[in-house]
């Protein structure tokens, strides 16, 4: 029933502060950095894509602006965060580096994640990277904030990224080994719980509060993230992190939690579109698309023959037959400008036709729902 780390496809790492950063010296941890650095080489060699969703540009810069309060408020937690990021960039970049690989740094938010232009293109720009070769590093844009950064917010970013991304596997890195009947810290009777098959509410009540020092997390935001996870059909793995080559240890079955994937798992997100979105527009399609999309294909621009309505990427489009019938419903990378421009023609003319080279799909299948 557990999962194994190296014949994922895909794997997102979420990292917290008190792991990347020194609590004595508030500087990163360049040995376990280059641990964790070895974990991912090793990953990828095997044919894995990572991503890592990193913590730590708040704690990084805290000391260097003599920021010692134990709560900062919102512009001092901002201000940290943009001298901060800069230190943990460069971290990641050299370690990575010495491994061979390329980092590349993405600033966003979770209301990034549920707008659905703004979430197409995160997407496009992770997959574009991971096609390259480079490992994407992720932290939440907190010197923008316009609320207060709450706990959790990169547990459940990384979930976001792994439901994004459609990730076959999370870890997340933390100072305890899974999830317990109670809070071990507290109750030594509390039992270690190493498989959870089903989120029940009383899985969920479990959670406990944030630990002290520099980890704004804690268990009850990581089984926020498990909803989110396991929902898109992603398993994901609560494990210790302050060790030396974790995810090493994680593949190689070191006691740890994993919450095993819902068997609707990417189905459910397909509902959402389904029965949540109202169509923008409407694309007709020739009788060699109806037969592709049955199939299991994306929607190509070579079989749409009219398009109907005004909407921008990301919006949703019903597709209809010659007859009129609806038989699907998706998220269109396209303009309906632009997809009137490329209608009947194939993907090499994009560049000719619009100035520039998108996507192949018009509606990628993931984000398709027939009817």
């Amino acid at each position: 029933m557990i999962p194994v780390l190296k014949a994922a496809r895909r794997v997102v790492i979420k990292i917290g502060s008190a792991l990347i950063v020194d609590p004595e010296t508030a500087i990163p941890r360049e040995v376990w950095l280059r641990g964790v650095a070895q974990d991912i080489a090793e990953l990828i060699a095997h044919g894995t894509e990572v991503i890592v969703v990193s913590s730590g540009a708040i704690a990084l810069a805290r000391r260097q602006l003599g920021l010692s309060g134990a709560k900062l408020r919102l512009d001092e937690k901002q201000a940290a965060a943009a001298v901060g990021q800069i230190r943990l960039a460069q971290a990641w970049a050299q370690t990575l580096k010495d491994q061979d690989l390329t980092a590349a740094q993405l600033l966003i938010t979770l209301s990034d994640t549920e707008n659905r232009r703004h979430y197409l293109n995160a997407r496009a720009t992770l997959a574009t990277l991971l096609s390259l070769g480079c490992v994407p590093v992720i932290n939440e844009n907190d010197s923008v904030a316009t609320a207060e950064i709450r706990y959790g917010d990169n547990d459940r970013l990384a979930a976001r990224v792994a439901e994004m991304v459609q990730a076959d596997a999370l870890v997340l890195l933390s100072d305890i080994d899974g999830l317990y009947t109670a809070d071990p810290r507290k109750n030594p009777d509390a039992a270690h719980i190493p498989v959870v098959e089903t989120l029940t509410p009383e899985i969920m009540a479990m959670g406990g509060e944030p630990p002290p020092g520099y980890s704004s997390g804690g268990m009850r935001t990581k089984l926020v993230a498990a909803q989110i996870a396991t929902q898109a059909g992603c398993a994901m793995a609560i494990a210790i992190g302050n060790r030396e080559n974790p995810i090493a240890a994680v593949a190689a079955g070191t006691k740890c939690t994993w919450f095993l994937p819902t068997p609707e798992g990417r189905s459910a997100r397909k509902n959402w579109i389904a029965g949540h979105l109202a169509p923008a527009g409407t694309l007709t399609v020739d009788d060699g698309a109806v037969r592709a999309l049955a199939k299991g294909s994306s929607l190509l621009p070579a079989g749409i023959r009219t398009v109907v309505g005004d909407f921008e990427r990301g919006d949703p489009v019903d597709v209809l037959t010659l007859e009129g019938k609806r038989i699907a419903r998706g998220l269109t990378a396209y303009s309906s400008n632009d997809a009137q421009i490329i209608a009947g023609h194939r993907s090499e003319d994009f560049e000719a036709l619009l100035g520039f080279r998108g996507r192949d799909e018009v509606i990628h299948r993931d984000d398709l729902v027939l009817f």
